[in-house]
């Protein structure tokens, strides 16, 4: 051992190890070799003893002054754990309102477990838990944990729950070591979050919960206003869509299945579902212009010529005109207008290549046209199935996209657009052959 092998290990567990809460204090029988002031000033220690000095009973108070030093020191360190499991749970709990319920709920479950699992030596490494909204007298367990109880166990806690929310008081029958995290909007009661058991949690540690659920409260508020939004708009386009197929009645169910046909060709192209069920729903306002088109042009029982056809083309210039004021009917906006392009440039309005519109446009493109095909129209009859795919396929690369049609037609082979394709005539029709 050599003289400053004590101040060499203070450098190793600082420097090389990185652990700045563990309390030092270092007993030397040299202090010539060592001056008291110089350590003091070079080396992170908290006290500096001569052996000479350091009876049993200063020795006992060192200790205990150190353990008591490190206590507050993890406490402070926890708190900021904490903290940071806070504002790191934050953003995660946001970005999952976006989605859906289920998923919501889950994730403020798996945030408040992951917020008591920061440190086992102060938190418990086992928490059950699980996650109930209440609206009126309903009460739904949207989430729980693998190993929550069951059965009659599970029915009285949830009630037990309830009684605490609504009552704002902690009934009897729940466990001493439990806690129930209310989850309130605009001061009203939404739901709660339970967990068990908590014996081992510090106020601090539940002061940190109580902030987490807050935030989970602000989030499901917002998460309920952005569905009610999303059902709203929904529920725009659907009026706009039944109001251009009750224009428009020779068309018989047209946008559900330009609808479905999109989100079928979205997906086979490798499109998330979600993200197909917004095209789909955007899909459904490709014709809205037709509420712009005279009944005659309309249902003109023969093909249309001259000015006739000019004036039915300015369906797509009418329902962008008509979409254009709010940003939730952009990429239907988008569709109505160009949907009527062409891969090789010579379609309408604009006259471009439809490459250089968005993959839905293309796809509406296809589906618009082989629906057409399949369907009765007062200036046609319905083609069989077998004759509509093959016009489609031979349209590739000139009027729509090859890979859409790809994917179309292999849709098609495996039989998977047969019950749309038989719906696609009007309710006192028989579907064509397949």
């Amino acid at each position: 051992e050599t003289d400053d092998a004590g101040l060499k290990l203070v450098e190793y567990i600082r420097d090389r190890l990185g652990n700045e809460m563990l309390r030092i204090v270092i007993r030397t029988g040299q202090p010539g070799m060592a001056p008291e002031r110089f350590v003091i000033d070079h080396y992170d220690i908290d006290d500096y003893k001569d052996k000479t000095e350091l009876t049993a009973q200063r020795l006992y108070t060192t200790v205990r002054s150190a353990l008591k030093a490190f206590r507050d020191l993890r406490t402070i360190d926890l708190n900021r754990l904490g903290l940071a499991g806070i504002l790191d749970a934050a953003p995660e709990i946001y970005r999952i309102s976006t989605r859906s319920l289920n998923e919501f709920f889950q994730g403020v479950l798996t945030q408040v477990i992951g917020l008591c699992h920061l440190d086992d030596s102060t938190f418990l490494s086992t928490i059950d838990g699980m996650v109930a909204t209440i609206d009126g007298q309903e009460i739904v367990v949207q989430a729980k944990s693998d190993t929550f109880p069951t059965g009659e166990r599970f029915e009285e806690i949830r009630r037990l729950c309830t009684e605490a929310v609504l009552m704002g008081t902690l009934p009897p029958g729940l466990r001493a070591n439990a806690m129930v995290l209310p989850l309130r909007g605009r001061g009203r009661p939404m739901g709660f979050i339970y967990i068990e058991p908590t014996a081992q949690m510090t106020d601090q540690d539940r002061g940190l919960l109580e902030v987490l659920a807050y935030q989970c409260s602000t989030a499901l508020e917002n998460l309920r206003l952005h569905m009610n939004v999303l059902a709203s708009h929904n529920n725009a386009v659907d009026m706009l869509a039944e109001v251009a197929e009750f224009k428009d009645k020779t068309t018989g169910q047209h946008i559900a299945r330009i609808d479905t046909y999109t989100r079928m060709v979205a997906t086979e192209l490798g499109i998330a579902k979600d993200q197909a069920e917004v095209w789909g729903k955007a899909s459904r306002l490709h014709d809205v212009g037709k509420i712009g088109i005279p009944d005659q042009i309309l249902a003109k029982p023969g093909p249309l010529e001259g000015s006739e056809l000019e004036l039915m083309q300015r369906h797509t210039d009418i329902g962008a005109h008509i979409l254009r004021h709010d940003e939730f009917f952009d990429l239907a906006r988008k569709v109505a207008y160009s949907h009527h392009e062409r891969w090789d440039g010579t379609g309408y309005p604009l006259g471009r290549p439809s490459s250089e519109f968005s993959l839905l446009t293309r796809i509406v493109s296809v589906v618009d046209v082989f629906d057409a095909l399949v369907s009765r129209r007062p200036y046609k009859d319905a083609w069989p199935a077998e004759k509509a795919i093959s016009t489609i396929e031979a349209g590739a690369a000139t009027q729509f996209d090859p890979d859409v049609v790809r994917a179309f037609a292999a849709l098609y082979r495996r039989g998977e657009l047969d019950e749309i394709i038989r719906s696609a005539v009007l309710p006192d029709e028989r579907a064509a052959p397949l």
